[in-house]
């Protein structure tokens, strides 16, 4: 590992444990679910090359949306940059640009949190290969 891969896991690693101080350890629970969601979709298609989904949707509870989003505007940012180390760090491609969206939403099975993942439809393999050349 080198010394700069060895500094942002150090510094993400703190990033998490003062979310998990602030908001008493949901965030950090929220990301780890968003690395399931990101590594359980993986879908290899070369010896080097793992693509993975680029849209993920956060459903949160009403009551983790208002703490999430009173104490940081920029949730759905702080995710999106942690989901991406994530991916650098395992080497993943995804699918199109990355996008975390946040919701909030009565609906929640567990009361906290759901998170899902896709592939955005209007993104497509020869729309990267054209904007490629």
């Amino acid at each position: 590992m080198s010394a700069l891969s060895a500094l942002e896991q150090a510094l993400e690693q703190r990033w998490e444990s003062l979310w998990a101080r602030i908001f008493d350890k949901e965030p950090v629970e929220l990301l780890d679910a968003l690395r399931r969601e990101c590594d359980s979709h993986a879908v290899v298609c070369s010896e080097s090359l793992v693509v993975v989904p680029n849209a993920y949707d956060v459903e949160l509870a009403d009551s983790v949306h208002d703490e999430l989003t009173r104490r940081d505007s920029r949730v759905g940012q702080a995710l999106t940059d942690s989901l991406a180390r994530h991916a650098e760090h395992h080497g993943y491609a995804w699918a199109g640009p990355l996008t975390v969206h946040i919701t909030r939403s009565a609906h929640v099975p567990n009361g906290r949190y759901r998170v899902a993942s896709s592939v955005m439809a209007h993104v497509s393999a020869e729309g990267f290969q054209q904007a490629a050349r």
